[in-house]
């Protein structure tokens, strides 16, 4: 597969659309952000890597990293975190509250704003330095120990953030939250500014599309956990656009407001988009139609 030639073409295509989408604005250092950057990046089981665009400039992951703690609580406590969140998809917008009380504190699933305050939670929990030490897990992963929290990200998310407040005081109140409200959004925030690059994010998730093993051929997650997260990926990684996700591209993958996408297809390869630009849902209005194209030319999905 010549995945060089189908990126290059895919690049081109993103950067002469005229509409690219709007900035998320109600972050303010994410509006900020200059709309015309476009970046894609793929490795492939042979662990050769293909790029085209802007696949080295690091940006804010935001949601993207709800998979990498919920790995990381996965890896920690098992099958005992479905006890205080499903893996249902909620059909809502990724911060709405509604559903936390209809269902008693437990979230929805592990990749809306709720059920990712309820992983971190498990962190702060079990981890003595919850932020160095999942930073260290992130790194490790990925070989690369530039990754690094954009602290002026995480403190315009605090100052803003007030739905994940009223989120996390409601979990609380159903106590399905061990810790104080504000120590366990200290490592939210935190964990929504770990900034990556395109390149940086297909080493991270490298691991989802080879049975939990790293770039350095080392586990640091069970085939089964794997299938699990990589399950929830699918029905739950866009919110109430993975349906169309799915319909669209056919990956499991997960997006973030601050205009990246990653997705893995087992066994074949990881594949990473940036462009700052969102669609009405929130999520990356260039890199849906980039990711459409990538497995429509190729004939590669999981269907």
């Amino acid at each position: 597969m010549d995945f060089q030639s189908v990126l290059d073409t895919i690049a081109q295509d993103a950067l002469s659309m005229q509409d690219k989408g709007q900035v998320a604005t109600y972050i303010p250092e994410l509006a900020k952000i200059d709309i015309g950057k476009f970046g894609i990046c793929l490795i492939d089981n042979k662990n050769d890597i293909f790029s085209a665009g802007d696949t080295d400039e690091g940006f804010s992951i935001q949601s993207i990293s709800k998979v990498l703690i919920l790995a990381k609580a996965f890896q920690l406590i098992g099958d005992d975190l479905w006890k205080r969140v499903n893996v249902e998809p909620s059909g809502d917008p990724f911060n709405h509250l509604s559903l936390l009380e209809q269902e008693n504190g437990v979230p929805r699933n592990p990749l809306i704003n709720a059920g990712a305050i309820v992983v971190c939670d498990v962190l702060v929990s079990k981890l003595k330095n919850p932020k160095k030490d999942f930073l260290q897990f992130v790194r490790d992963v990925a070989g690369d120990h530039t990754i690094n929290y954009d602290t002026s990200v995480a403190q315009s998310e605090k100052r803003t953030g007030f739905k994940n407040f009223a989120a996390a005081y409601m979990i609380k109140s159903y106590k399905n939250l061990e810790n104080e409200v504000n120590e366990v959004l200290d490592l939210y925030f935190s964990i929504c500014s770990l900034a990556l690059s395109c390149r940086q994010l297909v080493h991270v998730f490298y691991l989802f599309m080879n049975h939990g093993k790293c770039l350095q051929n080392k586990n640091h997650l069970t085939v089964n956990q794997v299938k699990r997260i990589n399950a929830i990926m699918l029905t739950c990684g866009f919110y109430d656009e993975a349906g169309e996700f799915a319909f669209e591209v056919g990956l499991p993958g997960k997006s973030g407001v601050g205009g990246g996408i990653v997705a893995v297809l087992p066994n074949k390869y990881c594949v990473a988009t940036w462009s700052p630009g969102l669609n009405k849902k929130g999520n990356s209005k260039l890199g849906m139609l980039a990711l459409e194209q990538l497995t429509t030319k190729t004939g590669l999905s999981i269907f």
